[in-house]
């Protein structure tokens, strides 16, 4: 492929690819604002930290980048992905990538409905196959298929509200843990991102880097409400997490065996927010306990981050900023793992390597 195309008469450089994200409040960048929903993150001081917008909030549930961002930039991508909700995310702006991430969202549809609105992975995926057309319109069909094959990298960050805001949801979920143990409620999982993952190969997409769910027992908000100690997390929530994960690693390695030239990458997200938690003043950070930004507690983690929080002066310590994300900090350094990183990590090879693929 040609590393410029003119598109409209514009010349476009197409030679970094595109970034294509998919997920949750981990790698939202502002979807959410788009909707009425109860989670929303377009309230100070989210995005504090984030120099694009002077430090304004975009609605992405961090004081600064997200690792979508960073991949994305790291990797030599010009423009971080716009939400696709975003309505001047039309036109050249898709063949950079777009962002399809929703705050709440998960891989079952009524997982987050506590929030009334927010994109399932089944909503996502309908909304790429949105932008694959514009893609095909922009390239015309050859080229678009190629671009996409070879040059777009598509990023799947979810599950974790599978978990929080769906099975292990008070009240709501009874009904739910009631008709289904945790084996068929992980096999449910697996069987719906199967699916998923199988409509983005149809439609063309190669390369895909998939995280697992981290240790979501070990969040600010889930320590807080089990009143637990410094060094405790919350046992059933991880070991959920850690069923799901033995699964989703099998499941990628069925893919990568069965749907010829695509190459699925394993990104072990809950040993990486692990080893920060457990080793976290190796990595110069001051707590892995107490959200930066929040209230609430013994580690601020019942209230979201909001004008009315406590927010903590030396945000680059800690490595939650709110009571459910990562701060900038700790995403800097998972970025950096999943990039460059060693099979501990990430496998069978890291995100530069499947960029040069």
């Amino acid at each position: 492929m040609n590393l410029y195309t003119f598109v409209f008469g514009q010349k476009e450089d197409l030679s970094k690819g595109a970034s294509f994200i998919f997920g949750d409040s981990l790698v939202d960048a502002g979807n959410n604002n788009y909707m009425q929903t109860l989670s929303k993150a377009n309230i100070n001081p989210n995005g504090i930290d984030f120099k694009p917008s002077g430090g304004n909030p975009t609605g992405r549930y961090t004081n600064g980048r997200t690792i979508g961002d960073l991949v994305g930039e790291e990797l030599g991508q010009p423009h971080y992905a716009e939400p696709f909700l975003a309505p001047n995310t039309s036109g050249n702006v898709v063949l950079h990538g777009v962002n399809y991430a929703s705050g709440g969202g998960g891989i079952m549809n009524a997982t987050g409905r506590i929030f009334v609105n927010r994109l399932s992975m089944d909503v996502q995926v309908d909304y790429f196959n949105i932008t694959r057309k514009q893609i095909d319109g922009l390239l015309g069909s050859s080229k678009a298929r190629d671009y996409i094959a070879k040059n777009s990298i598509f990023s799947i960050t979810i599950g974790s509200n599978d978990f929080l805001n769906n099975y292990l949801l008070p009240v709501i979920s009874m009904g739910a843990r009631i008709t289904q143990s945790p084996d068929a409620f992980v096999d449910d999982l697996i069987n719906h991102l199967r699916g998923q993952l199988t409509r983005l190969y149809q439609l063309d997409a190669r390369k895909f880097v998939v995280g697992n769910v981290g240790p979501i027992g070990c969040i600010p908000y889930q320590k807080t409400i089990n009143q637990l100690g410094e060094n405790e997390c919350v046992s059933l929530p991880n070991k959920l997490a850690l069923q799901y994960n033995a699964r989703l690693k099998d499941l990628l390695q069925e893919l990568n065996d069965n749907l010829k030239g695509a190459t699925f990458v394993h990104a072990n997200v809950f040993n990486l927010v692990m080893e920060l938690i457990t080793n976290y003043a190796k990595y110069g950070f001051t707590t892995a306990t107490k959200a930066c930004c929040g209230n609430g507690g013994q580690f601020a983690g019942i209230i979201p981050c909001g004008p009315t929080s406590t927010m903590c002066s030396d945000r680059d310590k800690h490595v939650f900023w709110d009571p459910y994300h990562p701060s900038e900090a700790a995403n800097i350094i998972i970025a950096k793992q999943l990039i460059d990183g060693d099979t501990r990590y990430v496998s069978p090879m890291n995100l530069r390597q499947l960029r040069d693929l």
